[in-house]
């Protein structure tokens, strides 16, 4: 039997026309053609239907029909969802206490791929929803190859203390050990690497040392721990490789914009030796001395003291507090005896980690922030802070010879100029933030977005029927959290 050819209503030319302008329109924005091989299909499906895209509703088994079209609602939805969530929002959720009392443990927020220039794919076949790892079975959510060059469609710079969400920056390398996959790799592979040679060779007096041999030390720390994190995978789990799309998104304020000098001072920041504004609800944390064992609990809701907050006091005497929170204590006399600073000390595990500045979280640097076109004078001593831009994130080949010549890419450099721009980004409870103090720039090709508004925020330490939503929160603009 001759099949009927197909009479396409008014309705079937409109949408069909439609999408095919729709797709047009989106690839011009994103300046990309591959897409346009998706034209001729559009306009089978809805006008000419030479392929039968609905072979499925002529099956006779019942069942099988259902299952397809679950299947056919499902693949629409993902493709949908995929395109959404690249171009132009996704939902995120905070998981850490880095940002409070700015943005807290368990609001939801609405995260804006545009404000800042939409990232086109960089690992273009992943399963949308899944930041790197399925919710089942724990494979990876994404193919590895192809990856496409970083392209952002209508680029533009970040406004200095916006809240920014990003990949994180030293998440190429994780320990898929759920123990220590939060863990930053490289960080324990110098921290481990360092115990085993000093367990047998000694402590080293890093000040005694030159330049060249404190690089070629720190290189026999890393070696050492890194072997040893591969050797235990039984401890560590496998070591993987993600690429920069598939990196954990972490969420902090940028409070350093490319080519500023940044410099930390008794906690305060400056920028280009002028005194950055602090958030309105920046944290630190204090020795709090009790005068009885517990704080009642209305007192501790009234300041906004979460329970892990009170746990750490608890234990340890010591919580973060808020300017306002630091006088809400101080003014109960007959429950505290005194609120005091903890001084920040030490010098561990602080950014670059390679290097040996003597820098804490509360004095660090003076730091100058690598802007894409400009160029820096490369010598041994500041090298720790620019090596991992040039050779990780810009992906040339560095080398230190056994003299003490720099060589990138196999030629002797004594300058280098950045092809990107970087940022500086840190919590506002600075004691308790991992940030670009421990792990340093973020390379304009890790920004996902900006988060534009909270529209739900659960608080964990309470039921849903007794303060467990905060509604003054919900709908609430993040651009108005200063």
């Amino acid at each position: 039997m001759e099949k009927k050819t197909y009479k396409p209503t008014i309705k079937d030319w409109c949408l069909g026309i439609g999408l095919c302008v729709l797709l047009i329109v989106f690839l011009v924005w994103v300046r990309s053609w591959i897409g346009i091989i998706a034209l001729p299909f559009i306009f089978d499906a809805y006008v000419t239907r030479k392929i039968n895209w609905g072979w499925w509703k002529e099956l006779e088994n019942p069942v099988t029909r259902t299952i397809m079209s679950w299947v056919d609602a499902i693949v629409f939805a993902l493709v949908a969802v995929y395109f959404v969530n690249i171009y132009f929002f996704q939902n995120y959720t905070i998981p850490s206490s880095s940002l409070e009392k700015s943005l807290l443990i368990g609001d939801y927020l609405y995260v804006s791929k545009t404000s800042y220039g939409a990232r086109a794919p960089m690992t273009p076949l992943s399963m949308p929803l899944c930041q790197h790892t399925l919710p089942i079975g724990g494979l990876k959510s994404y193919i590895s190859w192809p990856q496409w060059k970083y392209k952002r469609i209508s680029p533009k710079r970040i406004p200095l203390n916006d809240i920014v969400v990003f990949n994180y920056p030293s998440g190429d390398t994780v320990s898929l050990s759920p123990r220590y996959q939060a863990a930053d790799y490289y960080m324990l592979s110098y921290l481990y690497g360092q115990q085993i040679y000093e367990q047998n060779f000694g402590t080293v007096d890093m000040d005694s040392r030159s330049a060249i041999e404190r690089r070629q030390l720190y290189h026999q720390y890393y070696t050492l721990g890194s072997t040893y994190i591969k050797q235990n995978s039984q401890e560590f789990g496998d070591v993987s490789w993600r690429p920069v799309d598939r990196r954990e998104n972490y969420v902090k304020r940028c409070v350093g914009t490319p080519g500023q000098t940044l410099e930390i001072r008794d906690r305060i920041i400056y920028l280009d030796g002028k005194p950055n504004k602090e958030p309105d609800n920046v944290q630190y944390n204090y020795r709090v001395e009790l005068l009885d064992r517990h704080l009642p609990e209305d007192f501790m809701k009234e300041i906004g003291l979460s329970s892990d907050d009170y746990k750490t006091l608890y234990q340890t005497g010591i919580c973060p507090l808020t300017k306002k929170m630091k006088k809400a204590m101080e003014a109960r006399t007959d429950l505290i005896a005194s609120v005091e600073i903890v001084e920040q000390t030490e010098t561990d595990a602080l950014y670059p980690l390679n290097g040996h500045f003597g820098w804490t979280c509360d004095n660090y640097g003076p730091i100058w922030i690598p802007a894409k076109g400009e160029s820096i004078d490369l010598t041994l001593e500041n090298l720790p802070i620019y090596e991992r831009p040039i050779r990780v994130y810009e992906g040339n080949q560095l080398e230190v010879t056994p003299e003490g010549d720099i060589l990138i890419n196999g030629k002797k450099a004594t300058r280098y100029t950045f092809k990107m721009d970087y940022y500086w980004m840190m919590g506002d409870n600075r004691h308790n933030s991992a940030d670009s103090r421990y792990w340093g720039f973020v390379p304009e090709d890790h920004i996902v977005g900006k988060p534009v508004m909270i529209w739900m925020s659960r608080n964990k330490d309470y039921s849903i029927f007794d303060g467990g939503i905060r509604w003054k929160r919900l709908f609430r603009w993040v651009d108005n959290i200063k």
